[in-house]
């Protein structure tokens, strides 16, 4: 009896022991919860429902809810269900706890248990977006994966660990550079993340060599990484700049993330720095994108205004700060999430949406501004989508391949990157803007106009590239400037073809304020009489000032210092004059044209283009005879024929824009914006970005066609550019150089740069 007793007295006391203890860890979730330490907050709820005896039926329901929405919070679906599932088990679940549950259902594949559910809370959820389009995704999604699509799909095992590894981002020049978020083992930091359980996520790298083969991945090893979260970045257009989130903790308050910047100086990313998008220290910002032009930043934020859950924003960037900020508002945005967003450089925004319709979790969706301009979307089904967490796209470039994240395939629930691509035929126009003899100018600008409509401003790389995509059966100008230099045009017309096809342009622009180098040109040895293979160089020239009217030049001949200087400056005049001759009977005005014969008076002064070609050269050698005569001899004949050379030199960018008076004798064109036209105007009231419509080409659309710099002010060119009465229009630039020519018995190589 006395056994018995003291049986049930332990019992007693060690059944009060539990509850306190399982109550002590509730308080313990509770708290980690309220910090957004939704793993740590997970692990206590299920300690103290395992705690908890099966008669207390209400408690271990409450217990089994906490847990399965922090196995929400962290992706975990398979434990969430599990918890939801025991929670609908002891009666605890109310209506908005079995929308999650049919939501996650959907997630997990189980389509008609989720269908079930979302029509039985159609009765007592009649207008709920997110019920309504659960319905369609749980009869929708079995037909999509049965249909499929032209993607196609690979995991890529070298950028994935254990751990998480999600939204891919290209860079570099040719892409041969990608950056992704990583939460593997080895990512700065001692301890595990409160919120998932793994280590604070870093931005990785991978590189891609000469043969298309990716290096394993390593981390940014600057100051870009800390012992906090940062992942989820974009490059600016000229990959110069880093936009990417961060979240940041202590122990007394829930975790916000918020949007970072970092720069990019000799070829490393610096520490990042706050990018204030609004003065809400409340709400989370997350996912910037930038807009293909650079101007503007999308990102993803939970602010008082939205619709509900995550949506997307965007805001202008000016100045390098956000110029207030916008919700999309619908068709993007829902009731659920909308994260994730990213553009194609054609314009095409990318987002992931668990609100909209769709085959589970978050799907890739496209929206495209229409004829209305408005967006449209389109879900592009399976195998881009499926049952799992799809998100974070990437793209090579204008080409529909690249890389993206998914959770597919995964029993814990952790991101990885995957290969895409949707084959489809890309026609593109690539270009290079670069200084003639010199080298790229990352200031230049590329302008073009379709028959289609087309009008764009472009902006170039660091390597002074642009690309846009074209169109079959349209008739393209391409208009390359920079400041300070002369513009040079190119057309176009893109045929039909089969296959994806890159079409080269190469802008070389000449420098307003230094003699630019006329390569090419031959004359007889001793003579001034020029020599038919000179005629591609002087139509060129011909052409560029056709391109670019209201300059006036100077023609400058120069010689070796070989012979008397009264003979090679008469030599020289003559040559000058021969050029000059030329140019008028191509139809060049007389009076825009000056020859000059230097001889031997001024010998080349080495740049730093002409210097990597030659060794023992550098940059700023002036080759003089007492230079020359320290040379080796076959140096000698190379820096000899480097000196015989013809150049021209701009010496007015103002020719025939002002009458007898003074005044212009054609004034800026000043139009009113067409109906439901959106415009830009300067302080003038003149519209910046003239849209040209079907039809309008060569009408009211114009290209400011002035050299850039401080010589003058230049008159507009319509893009009509028929030559004048008199002039004939020029043939291609050829950019090529023969520096390996030197003089023989019939011909003297004025250049050989």
């Amino acid at each position: 009896m006395k056994d018995s007793l003291k049986h049930i007295i332990y019992l007693a006391v060690t059944l009060t022991l539990v509850a306190c203890n399982a109550e002590s860890l509730v308080k313990k979730g509770d708290k980690a919860e309220a910090l957004g330490e939704y793993f740590l907050a997970a692990d206590y709820y299920r300690k103290a429902y395992s705690k908890t005896p099966p008669s207390e039926r209400t408690k271990r329901g409450e217990r089994a809810l906490k847990m399965a929405r922090c196995y929400e919070h962290i992706n975990n679906t398979a434990k969430a269900l599990g918890g939801y599932r025991n929670a609908a088990r002891y009666n605890t679940a109310n209506t908005e706890d079995s929308l999650h549950y049919a939501r996650l259902l959907l997630k997990n594949g189980d389509y008609k248990l989720a269908l079930t559910i979302f029509e039985a809370l159609l009765d007592s959820l009649p207008d709920n977006e997110l019920v309504k389009n659960g319905i369609t995704s749980a009869r929708m999604a079995p037909e999509w994966k049965k249909e499929g699509s032209q993607y196609k799909v690979k995991k890529m095992d070298l950028f994935n660990s254990r751990r998480d590894d999600y939204s891919p981002c290209l860079g570099g020049e040719d892409y041969d550079r990608l950056y992704f978020t990583s939460t593997r083992n080895d990512a700065m930091g001692d301890e595990l993340n409160g919120v998932t359980g793994m280590k604070s996520a870093d931005i990785y790298y991978s590189e891609k060599d000469d043969k298309g083969k990716w290096s394993r991945p390593e981390a940014i090893g600057t100051g870009l990484n800390t012992e906090y979260d940062e992942g989820a970045c974009c490059l600016s257009p000229d990959g110069s700049q880093m936009y990417l989130t961060q979240c940041t903790y202590d122990a007394s308050g829930p975790r916000y993330a918020k949007v970072v910047v970092s720069s990019r100086s000799d070829a490393l990313w610096g520490k990042a720095s706050d990018f204030e998008l609004t003065k809400d220290t409340l709400s989370c910002f997350a996912h910037p994108a930038l807009s293909p032009d650079g101007e503007w930043l999308y990102f993803v934020s939970d602010m008082p205004g939205g619709k509900g859950g995550l949506d997307i924003w965007r805001t202008r960037i000016m100045g390098g700060k956000a110029m207030g900020v916008e919700n999309l508002g619908e068709p993007i945005n829902t009731a659920g999430n909308e994260m994730f967003p990213t553009f194609r450089p054609n314009g095409d925004l990318y987002f992931s949406s668990d609100g909209h319709p769709g085959m589970g979790g978050l799907d890739v969706f496209i929206a495209r501004i229409g004829d209305d301009m408005q967006y449209h979307l389109t879900h592009p089904g399976y195998p881009l989508n499926s049952m799992a967490d799809d998100f974070g796209l990437t793209f090579e470039g204008n080409h529909n391949r690249g890389y993206f994240s998914s959770s597919r395939n995964d029993g814990r629930g952790n991101d990885h990157i995957y290969w895409f691509e949707n084959p489809e035929v890309v026609q593109t126009i690539k270009g290079w803007i670069y200084e003639q003899d010199g080298y790229e100018l990352v200031a230049g600008e590329a302008r073009i106009v379709g028959t289609d409509g087309t009008n764009q401003r472009l902006g170039v790389k660091s390597d002074g590239s642009f690309e846009v995509v074209v169109h079959p059966g349209v008739d393209y100008i391409v208009l390359g400037s920079c400041a300070g230099y002369l513009n040079h045009k190119e057309e176009l017309t893109i045929p039909t073809v089969k296959e994806s096809e890159t079409y080269t342009l190469q802008f070389a622009l000449a420098n307003i304020n230094a003699p630019v180098l006329i390569d090419n040109i031959f004359y007889e040895f001793n003579k001034a009489t020029l020599l038919s293979q000179s005629t591609q160089a002087l139509d060129s020239l011909v052409m560029l000032l056709n391109e670019n009217p209201n300059i006036t030049i100077e023609l400058g001949a120069h010689t070796d210092y070989k012979g008397s200087a009264e003979y090679n400056k008469h030599l020289s005049q003559l040559r000058a004059e021969e050029v000059v001759k030329y140019l008028i009977k191509k139809g060049i005005a007389a009076d825009r044209l000056t020859p000059v014969g230097y001889g031997k008076e001024k010998p080349k002064k080495i740049r730093r283009r002409v210097a990597e070609r030659y060794p023992w050269l550098k940059e700023g050698d002036v080759l003089t005879e007492e230079f020359i005569g320290k040379l080796k001899k076959d140096e000698q004949e190379t820096a000899n024929a480097l000196n015989r050379r013809t150049e021209f030199t701009v010496l007015r960018t103002t020719y025939g824009m002002f009458d007898k008076d003074g005044n212009l004798k054609q004034q800026p064109v000043k139009r009113k914006p067409r109906a439901n036209e959106e415009t830009e105007t300067d302080e003038y009231g003149f519209i910046l970005d003239d849209t040209a419509s079907d039809g309008d080409l060569g009408e009211d659309l114009i290209l400011d066609d002035t050299p850039k710099g401080d010589t003058g002010d230049g008159e507009e060119l319509i893009l009509d550019d028929t030559p004048k009465e008199g002039q004939q229009a020029g043939e291609d630039l050829i950019l090529e150089s023969n520096e390996d020519e030197v003089t023989n018995d019939n011909t003297e190589v004025i250049d050989v740069e």
